[in-house]
C-alpha cells in the first residue's frame, strides 16, 4: 500500500486542499461547552462530520447527550436527515463518549484523490447544517448543564 510517510502526505494534502477549497472558520471546538465539539473525520474508507460529547464527567456526558437527543426529530427533519446517534461510542483506546454524526454515502478513501471532491462538498454541507442547528438550539443544549451544575 503506502509507506507511513506517503500516507501522512496524503492526509496532509487532503486537509490542506480542503482548507483551500472551502476557506472558512468552522465552529468545531468553540462551542463554549466543555467537551462538546464538532469534528471532521476521514480515513481510508469513510468521511464523517461528528459531534462528540466527551466532558470529564460521565454524568455531564449523559445530560448533554439526553439534551441533544431531545432535539433528534428537529435535527433529522430540518437539518441532517441521515444523522446517526450513538450514545455509547467506544474509541480504540477504550474511552466512551457520545457521538452524533453523518457519514458520506459514497465510495471514499483519503488515499484516492478522485474521491476528495465529493468528501469536501459533503463536509461543507453537513458541517454547515450542524452549525445552523447548534446556533438555533445552543441555549437549550446548555440548559442541561445549568440545571445540573
Amino acid at each position: 500500500m503506502f509507506s507511513k510517510e506517503e500516507a501522512g502526505r496524503f492526509r496532509k494534502d487532503f486537509w490542506t486542499s480542503y482548507g483551500k477549497s472551502f476557506p472558512r472558520k468552522w465552529l468545531l471546538y468553540n462551542t463554549k461547552i466543555k467537551g462538546f465539539s464538532f469534528k471532521f473525520y476521514a480515513d481510508n474508507k469513510i468521511a464523517r462530520v461528528l459531534l462528540d460529547i466527551e466532558p470529564y464527567s460521565e454524568e455531564k456526558r449523559i445530560l448533554l447527550y439526553e439534551q441533544v437527543a431531545a432535539l433528534k426529530t428537529v435535527l433529522t427533519e430540518d437539518y441532517l436527515p441521515e444523522v446517526i446517534f450513538d450514545e455509547n461510542h467506544y474509541l480504540d483506546n477504550g474511552k466512551c463518549l457520545s457521538r452524533i454524526y453523518v457519514q458520506l454515502d459514497a465510495k471514499f478513501s483519503i488515499y484516492n484523490k478522485n474521491t476528495w471532491g465529493a468528501a469536501y462538498e459533503f463536509f461543507n454541507e453537513s458541517m454547515s447544517q450542524f452549525e445552523l442547528w447548534f446556533y438555533e438550539y445552543e441555549e437549550f443544549i446548555k440548559q442541561a448543564l445549568t440545571e445540573h451544575p
